[in-house]
């Protein structure tokens, strides 16, 4: 649990600081430099053998890299136009979707409806609804699940992170022209350039690493459902760092959230 709770902080806090750089970088250009740095910390420590790798364990680890890419970019782009509060609450919906499809127990199911019920009292639409910004939001959520159930594919497979340094490697390779092309465009700055690489660390690199260990010790459904946590601490940071305020409603809606996923893991241990 401390690990999934860290993982998730450190995930929230380094969305907050990757976009102060959005003035600058764009979503694009913070992605990019976050897929780099996490292939450099990936790879340093996974050291991947990749002549040793099997069709059988390429195949999820493609996945994977195209996962990663996909999944920052849409999440990136969805903070950059509705807030990260609200963003990574609809990328939750990638997640929950796992554990209504897992769900066993009517605890399970009480609690994924209880949560499924705040989510979608906070994409009610609204006059100034931005629904690009919430499509983006949603296909970040794709990504979450499919990041969830490739990353334990790879886990099971490949020793160690070799699989997935292999993926933030090739994730990051498809980001290089980009990285060119948004430095010959518009110079960046010093800072713009370190918030990205703390962006990096903090929600590539650590989660990356993190979760992959957590992947190994729990269900893919107990790992979504205690990931509800995230929309509570992005709001929290997203309030405090960037200022973003959010309603009662907003706010009610986001502990329901946390509520449900607080009830399944007591009724879990009991």
């Amino acid at each position: 649990m401390i690990t999934m709770a860290g993982s998730g902080l450190s995930n929230q806090v380094g969305a907050a600081i990757g976009s102060l750089a959005f003035p600058v970088l764009g979503p694009v250009g913070v992605v990019a430099v976050r897929q780099y740095v996490a292939a450099i910390a990936l790879l340093t420590v996974g050291r991947p053998r990749l002549r040793d790798f099997t069709w059988a364990q390429w195949r999820p680890v493609l996945g994977l890299a195209v996962v990663f890419g996909t999944m920052n970019l849409s999440l990136y782009s969805a903070i950059d136009r509705i807030g990260l509060g609200l963003a990574v609450t609809l990328e939750f919906l990638g997640p929950l979707t796992i554990a209504l499809a897992a769900a066993r127990r009517r605890v399970d199911a009480f609690c994924a409806v209880i949560a499924a019920a705040g989510v979608v009292t906070l994409m009610r639409p609204q006059p100034s609804t931005d629904y690009v910004g919430m499509g983006l939001g949603l296909l970040a959520a794709c990504c979450w699940a499919s990041y969830i159930l490739l990353n334990r594919s790879v886990g099971r497979r490949i020793p160690g992170v070799q699989g997935s340094a292999t993926a933030a490697a090739i994730s990051a390779l498809t980001f290089l022209p980009v990285g060119i092309v948004l430095t010959l465009h518009r110079p960046p700055t010093a800072a713009a350039i370190g918030y990205a690489v703390a962006a990096g660390v903090l929600s590539s690199a650590v989660p990356y690493l993190a979760d992959l260990f957590t992947l190994r010790h729990v269900p893919a459904q107990a790992f979504a459902l205690f990931m509800s946590i995230n929309p509570l601490l992005a709001a929290l940071v997203g309030w405090i760092g960037l200022n973003q305020n959010l309603d009662w409603t907003e706010w009610a809606s986001i502990g329901a959230i946390v509520a449900a996923n607080t009830l399944s893991i007591l009724a879990r241990h009991n």
